[in-house]
């Protein structure tokens, strides 16, 4: 026959265990927001005019870009794009591009901004 004290543990343990996993998953949101929360099109937006303009076209209501320099809305298209290629793509300096120092942060709101002009 078994106690109370041994029907009774097992139960506190996997309660003891999932406020634990809480915690963690609470502290990571905490400490690295990045990755918990998803991207911001509308902050890549903001960024996009604010750095990227002056070369991409980077929404429809531009008219003019660089020369040779494609147009956001092309690279959105390109096949094999994605938000995470192109974030990890800014966040190493190239030697066409200005080192602009983003954030891994900004790097996904472009990112996200840029695949946002597919639809």
């Amino acid at each position: 026959m078994t106690s109370v004290r041994e029907t009774i543990s097992p139960r506190l343990a996997a309660a003891g265990e999932r406020r634990l996993k809480w915690r963690f998953l609470a502290a990571m949101m905490v400490l690295m927001p990045g990755i918990v929360h998803a991207a911001d099109a509308s902050n890549g937006e903001a960024l996009a005019k604010r750095w990227c303009a002056a070369c991409h076209i980077v929404s429809a209501d531009q008219t003019r870009g660089g020369d040779d320099v494609p147009p956001f809305a092309t690279i959105a298209k390109k096949p094999g794009f994605s938000a995470d290629k192109i974030a990890q793509f800014l966040m190493d300096p190239h030697p066409k591009m200005p080192d602009m120092q983003l954030t891994r942060t900004e790097a996904r709101d472009l990112g996200a901004y840029i695949a946002s002009l597919t639809e």
